[in-house]
């Protein structure tokens, strides 16, 4: 750091402390982290000459040579080497006109965030953050804090009592008000790390399944059966997400956007009122948490699982319809990089491997993989699990097709319009044939037993969400392969429901060991990764929902 530097003590904390980038600088401040330490060493052996402050010098010549120097926004906040006395005092008074302390509050909070987090949670939930910094919390403490709030709050609603239910209701929103306040306070401390991207990316997730088990088993202990719906509920917020997931890999470095409907969305922002309607509509995280809480205390599980299917199933449709039009009408070129992705987030096992492996052999093979590994296979699937007989042998015919038309859908890159669109279709395949199975089995425990096998695959698909969106590429090959792939497993499960559709009773045991085996093989690998040096000390800034 420059010793003539005169600014605001948080521009010095945006330079200097943040693990998150190799190399950080401002006027007359430059910091780097052990991977740029070679290049600050030859940048500094060659004396880089010039004018300006030496720090600003030395910034330049890193980046010269090839190392990303991440350059903060500073907004209002000062940074300054005044080559003069009048510089100094005219610095010194920008300083004075603007305070520090408010805007890192300030900028604690994230820039685009849903309308009841923005107006009814992050006012006060900035300075919970600053209270915690204070006392030396970090934001790994708030995590685990509010993850053990939901599940006692789930632990309230699994008693089926009134006041169950509005204990629940409550902590749920202090649940909430925590999960705000651990990123704000990352934000406001600059306290990224690696575990604390693996615990924020996949206790939100967490905490909500584990609420609907808790509604499910409360509305049990008073005679009333919502497995189905808590099933329906964790399925469609899945499908929900891998839609913005799938989506946005697939555009993520396309080289134009010419789509009319983009134009048309960019041109709707420009009006206020229709920026935070848009938000609303399609149920974000904070809105959906609130309205579960409300009717959590005041009604009861079945209509709480009956608003949240209809709410969310109405913002799925509006934001996938969009994003449809959007592929249909744009003219871009997807890269491979956008192809690898989306293949990786396909989730395809050893069965699909040998059927694409197969496909690609044939030279004339060029049908859409949309329509023939996604709505066709998907579609078929689903009807014959949800027509056919419990325990019907036809069923098995079914999912062998949906095998090969799995695999002959990421036979080739996926780099068509709608490509993007198989990694959602195929994870309601998978999640839907199992609930529709339990659901046909009708013996007790099969519903729950869906829901744990659900639950420990979506966190599969998460875990390969948030590696790939860290920049580290999806879990590595032998674990897919372990746990079959989305095609074996669907396989798998219609092969179980056939085999004991004669012992009925066995089919739930036979899903739970499934699901234990999944989760079990799935978090051994996702902590492996997560807590190595390895992993990318990240922070999600862009979650909406």
């Amino acid at each position: 750091m420059d010793s003539a530097f005169v600014g605001h003590v948080h521009t010095l904390r945006l330079a200097l402390t943040d693990p998150r980038f190799d190399a950080c600088a401002v006027t007359g401040a430059l910091s780097v982290q052990p991977g740029a330490r070679t290049a600050l060493d030859e940048a500094a052996a060659l004396a880089p000459e010039g004018s300006g402050p030496y720090a600003d010098r030395l910034a330049a010549a890193v980046e010269a040579a090839g190392t990303t120097v991440q350059r903060p926004e500073l907004g209002t906040l000062v940074a300054a080497v005044p080559a003069t006395a009048a510089d100094r005092d005219a610095a010194s008074a920008a300083v004075a006109a603007v305070d520090d302390e408010a805007v890192r509050l300030r900028t604690a909070v994230k820039s685009r965030d849903g309308f009841f987090t923005t107006f009814f949670i992050s006012p006060y939930s900035r300075y919970i953050a600053r209270w915690c910094a204070r006392r030396g919390l970090t934001p790994n403490q708030v995590t685990t804090a509010s993850l053990i709030t939901a599940l006692i709050a789930a632990g309230c609603a699994a008693t089926g009592d009134r006041w169950g239910y509005v204990a629940a209701g409550v902590l749920l929103l202090v649940s909430f008000v925590l999960d705000c306040t651990d990123g704000q306070l990352a934000r406001y401390s600059l306290q990224y790390s690696t575990m604390g991207a693996w615990l924020d990316a996949t206790f939100d997730r967490a905490k909500e399944y584990a609420f609907y088990a808790g509604l499910a088993l409360g509305a049990a202990r008073n005679g009333d059966d919502v497995w189905a719906l808590a099933v329906g509920a964790m399925v469609l917020m899945t499908c929900r997400h891998v839609v913005d997931f799938s989506f946005n890999e697939a555009n993520h470095d396309a080289t134009a956007n010419t789509s009319p409907t983009a134009a048309l969305s960019d041109k709707l922002d420009s009006v206020g009122w229709t920026v935070w309607a848009r938000r609303m509509i399609i149920l974000p995280i904070g809105e959906r948490w609130a309205m579960i809480a409300v009717l959590t205390a005041a009604t009861t599980p079945r209509i709480v699982f009956y608003a949240l299917i209809v709410g969310c199933a109405f913002g799925a449709l509006y934001t996938t319809a969009g994003r449809v039009l959007r592929s249909l009408t744009r003219k871009a070129k997807r890269t491979d990089r956008a192809a690898r992705a989306l293949a990786d987030l396909a989730d395809t096992g050893p069965l699909g491997e040998l059927v694409a492996a197969g496909m690609r052999r044939v030279p004339t093979y060029t049908a859409p993989a949309f329509l023939v590994g996604g709505a066709g296979a998907v579609i078929a699937l689903l009807a014959a699990a949800w027509a056919l007989p419990a325990g019907s042998p036809l069923l098995l015919v079914f999912a062998g097709l949906y095998v090969l038309a799995a695999g002959a859908a990421v036979a080739h890159p996926l780099k068509a319009p709608l490509d993007w669109l198989l990694p959602p279709l195929f994870r309601a395949a998978e999640y839907c044939t199992v609930l529709i199975l339990a659901a046909k089995a009708d013996v007790p425990g099969a519903l729950p037993a869906a829901f744990g096998l659900i639950a420990a695959v979506a966190y599969h698909h998460y875990d390969t969400v948030y590696r790939i969106r860290g920049g580290t590429g999806a879990p590595p090959h032998w674990l897919v392969r372990t746990i079959g792939g989305h095609e074996g497993r669907v396989l798998l499960t219609t092969v179980l429901a056939t085999v004991l559709v004669g012992r009925a009773s066995d089919f739930p045991v036979a899903l739970t060991v499934m699901a234990v085996f999944v989760a079990l093989v799935v978090l051994a690998e996702s902590i492996r990764f997560w807590v190595s040096s390895g992993a990318p000390a990240v922070h999600d800034e862009g979650e909406p929902a």
